[in-house]
């Protein structure tokens, strides 16, 4: 029996995402986490073969969290999932130790296929990315400016991106204000630009917001 947690802040996509993964008989839901500081403790209270990480939520992000469940267990497999299909978190993730990739609008079946295929011990990439060229090779990626960009540093950025201050950010992730003011300048001066309507204007250009201003 594959064994899987649920990791997403949204309520409604893990009750989703539940519905589908019981169809199959060799697969079994043993928890669920809304962020990632709780991915980390059911990681260790409920022992899951494969994680179902979102990427993008508040506090630590999914990169983030995939990270430290990697370093607590390497052999644990996280299969990271995204609204998006062509930004560039594939390489970042890849970076970390994520065994695979999925858009949240996958088919059913699909899903199902990629847990077993990071269970059996290769790497999975959603076959809509494979169709787009954005990642035909999991060790091969597309160039863009975000990849410069370290695991806090793109997290933080998404946070600029969801018009969160500095104030809000430094309490989200537990930094300080000065802190998360150093990563905001950094940021700006990795992908070149002045202020936040540049970034934006940035992040709109390579697929990180889509036409409702959400990443």
């Amino acid at each position: 029996m594959i064994r899987v947690l649920l990791v997403d802040d949204h309520e409604l996509v893990r009750t989703g995402v539940k519905g589908i993964l019981e169809r199959a008989s060799d697969i079994e839901v043993v928890a669920e986490a809304a962020n990632g500081e709780d991915a980390l403790q059911m990681v260790q209270q409920a022992s899951p073969n494969v994680v179902l990480m979102d990427v993008n939520m508040p506090g630590i992000g999914g990169i983030e969290a995939t990270r430290r469940i990697l370093r607590i267990n390497p052999a644990m497999k996280v299969i990271a999932l995204t609204v998006l299909d062509d930004d560039p978190f594939p390489a970042r993730l890849n970076e970390v130790g994520a065994a695979g990739y999925l858009t949240k609008g996958c088919p059913a079946d699909e899903m199902i296929k990629a847990i077993r295929t990071v269970h059996r011990g290769e790497p999975y990439v959603s076959s809509e990315m494979a169709r787009k060229h954005i990642l035909t090779d999991w060790k091969r990626h597309s160039a863009t400016p975000f990849q410069e960009l370290s695991s806090r540093e793109m997290q933080v950025m998404l946070l600029i991106l969801e018009g969160q201050r500095n104030q809000e950010i430094s309490d989200g992730l537990c930094l300080s204000p000065k802190t998360v003011s150093t990563y905001r300048q950094r940021i700006y001066e990795k992908l070149g630009v002045r202020n936040d309507v540049e970034l934006t204007r940035l992040a709109y250009r390579y697929g990180i917001l889509n036409d409702n201003g959400q990443s």
